[in-house]
């Protein structure tokens, strides 16, 4: 008899935050409960670099969950300004995977636009001197964000993800013409969000990657609700209607892409 599990199309959780208090004494249930819906890997992603350790103990604990670090441009105010050298310095973890997340929220924060652009900009140069993606979350801030990422650009290559990608078509071209990638979160399976599926249908499929920002942004039929790795599959059942694909074609799909994007975590073999 098949066992079911190893018939379910594996796809990864690019983005969630496993160290917030909503998953606190539950990542076995949440690890074992992902399993079950085909998600086999997870990226939690540390917001504040004073949270790096136990993020990392997190990653170092659960074998499926990666970790990436940065300070959050919602939290760049309030925090010492992060050194290229830091930076550097976590890369060296085995399961550290990314630099993120970053970027610009002028929606919350328009205050801070200096120093958010300032902190973006130390967090590209660790990603191009680290070969690591870029993780950006960016919201009300489409020209500044575009602008910033061809200049660095321009002054040397690097790898990027959109997390969240729910910004202006404009932004989603700029940013695929850079080679970067965009990832869908639950907003793309929301009723209003039809605009949003369409700049994703509008993408090449082999720059797409699923994510959940879990706690946060549930997919139906769990919006309303705390959100949790498993329910990627939700997101990328949509992703799969969305370019008329079948959903292990999509599912497979949006992993070769994750494994091109994060290399250091598809060579990744385990403690030594």
């Amino acid at each position: 008899m098949t066992n079911t599990s190893d018939t379910i199309p594996q796809i990864t959780d690019s983005h969630c935050h496993l160290d917030f208090p909503d998953f606190e004494g539950q990542l076995p249930d949440v690890i074992a409960r992902a399993a079950a819906a085909g998600v086999t890997r997870m990226v939690s992603i540390c917001t504040k670099l004073a949270n790096e350790p136990t993020v990392r103990a997190i990653a170092e604990a659960h074998a499926p969950i990666f970790y990436a670090a940065a300070t959050h441009p919602m939290s760049v105010a309030s925090e010492p300004m992060v050194t290229l050298d830091q930076l550097i310095a976590l890369a060296k973890h085995p399961k550290f995977v990314g630099i993120g997340e970053t970027g610009l929220d002028y929606h919350y924060t328009s205050e801070s636009a200096d120093i958010q652009q300032q902190s973006l900009r130390i967090h590209i140069a660790a990603a191009r001197q680290t070969n690591l993606p870029l993780i950006i979350h960016s919201r009300a801030a489409d020209d500044d964000m575009a602008r910033i990422l061809t200049e660095e650009f321009n002054n040397g290559a690097f790898s990027c993800v959109m997390h969240c990608f729910s910004s202006s078509a404009e932004l989603a071209r700029a940013t695929l013409d850079l080679g970067f990638y965009l990832s869908m979160s639950g907003i793309a399976t929301f009723p209003k969000s039809q605009d949003l599926r369409d700049i994703f249908a509008a993408a090449p499929v082999d720059r797409i990657l699923v994510e959940t920002d879990a706690p946060y942004l549930a997919p139906r039929p769990h919006r309303g609700k705390p959100n949790e790795p498993a329910y990627t599959a939700h997101t990328a059942r949509v992703g799969a209607d969305i370019f008329g694909l079948e959903y292990s074609d999509f599912a497979a799909q949006t992993q070769a892409n994750f494994n091109r994007l994060f290399t250091k975590m598809a060579l990744y073999k385990g403690p030594e």
